[in-house]
């Protein structure tokens, strides 16, 4: 018995470590491995993460683990961490980590692994799912708001690539959505190529402020960063994406008035559940209007909310849910 302490004990000092929360009690075994970060960043890490402690509650697991990448090049060894350990789900967070996780769900087949934010190709191993987002719908709540309070009748949209399809979505999306308000609404796109670079997201969003765009849709990760900087030295009105940026960029919250939505948190979540239901999961599921998978930010810097705002954003979502209104026809 002594011996074994011994063994826990010093097991316990290599998991704390490699930065793994330890989980206790018994049942399904479940990690995350998240992308490049800090685990409370406000943003992917922290709601993939939230949702997996709900998924774990939820089904009466015991606490899951969290191990936090540093580095792109830490992606393979973290994901071996929990299969080392017999973990018996695996999350893994963000696109970059994709290729790492289809190898390693390959190479251990009696373990679920689930990636957010990851297409699966065909052949999908069967223990492989990615956990996708409808962000065409997304985009089109925040078009509605764009499209209302617009007062030139110029918003405009900087994208990080135009090769990724989910950029190219949300901001066909939102070009959609505002012109259900307002047809004669004008919709300014640039693709920025880039990512990581918030000065060619400032210069492209101060050009289109120079024309007259008064509202700015960022999708372009870091680069976004620079559009609503722009936007709120302009003092015009930004709009985020992914997560609540109100929340995860304070430099920009006086002019963020909402954000276009992936709700990690119940994806993560609602994933634990169907695998308990169901077993495994493989392929790729949407999170849409109809599983409260995507949404709009709460309101913030319109005093008064435009009369009907409120309303046209819920019959939207009812409408997409119901299937009547396709954010892309």
């Amino acid at each position: 018995m002594k011996r074994l302490l011994a063994i826990c004990a010093a097991v316990g000092l290599i998991v704390t470590a490699c930065g793994v929360i330890p989980g206790t009690g018994s049942g399904l075994k479940i990690g995350i491995v998240t992308d490049i970060g800090q685990l409370e960043d406000k943003s992917f890490n922290e709601f993939s993460w939230k949702g997996v402690q709900d998924g774990a509650s939820a089904i009466g697991a015991p606490k899951p683990v969290a191990i936090v990448t540093k580095d792109i090049a830490d992606y393979k060894q973290n994901i071996q961490q929990l299969v080392d350990q017999k973990y018996d789900i695996i999350f893994t967070v963000g696109f970059l980590i994709g290729t790492d996780t289809l190898a390693a769900a390959k190479a251990n087949p009696t373990i679920q692994f689930y990636g957010v934010d990851q297409f699966v190709a065909d052949p999908a191993p069967a223990n492989y799912q990615g956990l996708l987002f409808n962000e065409a719908q997304a985009g089109y709540l925040a078009g509605i708001v764009a499209g209302t309070i617009t007062k030139s009748g110029k918003i405009g949209a900087v994208g990080g690539r135009s090769d990724v399809p989910p950029v190219v979505n949300y901001i066909k999306g939102y070009e959609n959505g505002a012109k259900s308000v307002k047809s004669t609404v004008t919709v300014t796109i640039n693709y920025v190529e880039d990512f990581n670079a918030p000065d060619k997201g400032e210069a492209s969003a101060k050009t289109m402020i120079g024309q007259g765009v008064d509202v700015l849709f960022q999708v372009a990760g870091l680069t976004g960063a620079g559009v609503l900087r722009a936007a709120c030295n302009a003092k015009v009105y930004g709009i985020g994406v992914d997560v609540d940026q109100y929340l995860s960029l304070p430099d920009s919250k006086a002019c963020i008035i909402t954000s276009a939505e992936k709700h990690l948190q119940n994806a993560t979540r609602d994933a634990i559940k169907r695998f308990k239901d169901k077993g495994k999961q493989t392929g790729n599921f949407t999170n849409d209007a109809t599983n409260d998978g995507i949404g709009a930010s709460e309101i913030r810097n319109l005093s008064p909310v435009p009369a009907g705002l409120t309303d046209k954003l819920k019959q939207a979502t009812e409408d997409m849910k119901s299937g009547k209104l396709k954010p892309i026809p």
